[in-house]
């Protein structure tokens, strides 16, 4: 009886999460529609979404697994440089622009997925400060691969160069007359054809949720928590500690690659330098201020603490001062002793009214 009451409440709390999105998407589109929405956040409803899933998928990271990465914005840039040079080079072969992004989408997802077991073989076998340091180094030398990467298509194909020696410019790929330019080094992707949209951005949103909230509540979640909680008896009873580190690692870096082939083209022009170390700690603060394992925490954090900064451009230049302030302010109410005893009465108090009706 436990469990089936366990279950149906973990079914209701998944249920209003899709529920609580869907009606969110509902609203803004009425905003929107009605005008109520200025230009700025119009503009930024695709990268909400965008970094919506980012944290969504680093807290299956961080907050599931428990293991700290600090190298996400390098899945994430794996995903849209990818998803980008698909796009771009299925121009004249598929016509249909949301074909393409969702082409592109997949094509990113699948070489972040990639990126992630290449990743993932060395670097789960290593714990707590390694693991966060290693992570942080991957991400800076994808950062610094794509600076050198050259990616041009023509009528014969995809034209790719490195130009590690700083001498090789996009004329040196042999392209035709008629070909284009996609990625030009340092200076990124230039030209791009925007496809993204805010309802491409909801699907993925809502993708993401169902991957993630499936995996947790599966066999293999279950293994993942116990892992967390205790590797030692995890692997005393026989699960196998890699091959479920693996599954949720490269899960997450599958879904950030999504996300950001769905960032990439939301702009005409896009440079490896957004994806820096810093894209991956403000990912990382919407975990943290969201809550370790809670998807809801998540899906707030990155919308709300997104939005901030532009809604504090009024204080000018004290609106990162002020959005420091916030933030302190948010963890310490957070990690109320108070707060969180008050909220621990309210669980038990609910379950005995259940109880006695």
């Amino acid at each position: 009886m436990k469990k089936l009451k366990a279950l149906k409440t973990t079914a209701k709390v998944d249920f209003a999460t899709y529920l609580g999105v869907i009606a969110a998407f509902i609203i803004v589109s009425l905003l929107k529609s009605g005008g109520f929405l200025n230009r700025s956040l119009t503009g930024m409803l695709v990268p909400i979404c965008c970094y919506i899933v980012m944290a969504v998928s680093l807290n299956l990271t961080v907050g599931i697994l428990g293991e700290l990465s600090l190298g996400h914005a390098g899945f994430m840039s794996v995903g849209a440089f990818s998803g980008v040079i698909a796009a771009m080079s299925l121009q004249n072969a598929v016509p249909f622009g949301w074909a393409r992004l969702v082409i592109a989408i997949a094509v990113g997802a699948a070489f972040a997925a990639l990126a992630g077991f290449v990743v993932g073989v060395p670097v789960l076998r290593l714990r707590g400060d390694y693991l966060a340091i290693v992570t942080l180094a991957f991400g800076e030398i994808i950062k610094e691969l794509i600076n050198c990467l050259l990616v041009g298509c023509d009528e014969n194909g995809l034209h790719m160069a490195f130009n590690i020696s700083g001498t090789l410019t996009i004329d040196d790929l042999g392209m035709t007359p008629a070909g284009t330019a996609i990625i030009k080094g340092a200076q990124g992707a230039t030209g791009t054809e925007k496809l993204a949209s805010f309802g491409a951005g909801f699907i993925l949103v809502m993708l993401t949720l169902v991957i993630v909230l499936n995996l947790v509540r599966s066999r293999a979640g279950r293994a993942v928590m116990a892992i967390r909680d205790n590797r030692i008896a995890a692997e005393s009873i026989g699960v196998n500690v890699t091959k479920y580190k693996m599954i949720a690692f490269i899960t997450s870096a599958a879904l950030a690659g999504a996300a950001g082939a769905l960032y990439g083209l939301n702009y005409s022009s896009l440079a490896a330098s957004k994806f820096d170390f810093n894209t991956s700690i403000l990912v990382l603060v919407y975990v943290v201020l969201g809550g370790l394992g809670s998807i809801w925490g998540s899906i707030i954090a990155a919308a709300v603490l997104y939005i901030l900064p532009e809604a504090l451009r009024q204080f000018s230049d004290y609106r990162m001062l002020v959005y420091a302030i916030v933030l302190i302010l948010v963890m310490l109410a957070t990690n109320n002793p108070t707060l969180k005893n008050f909220l621990g009465r309210l669980k038990p108090r609910r379950s005995h009214r259940k109880e006695a009706a």
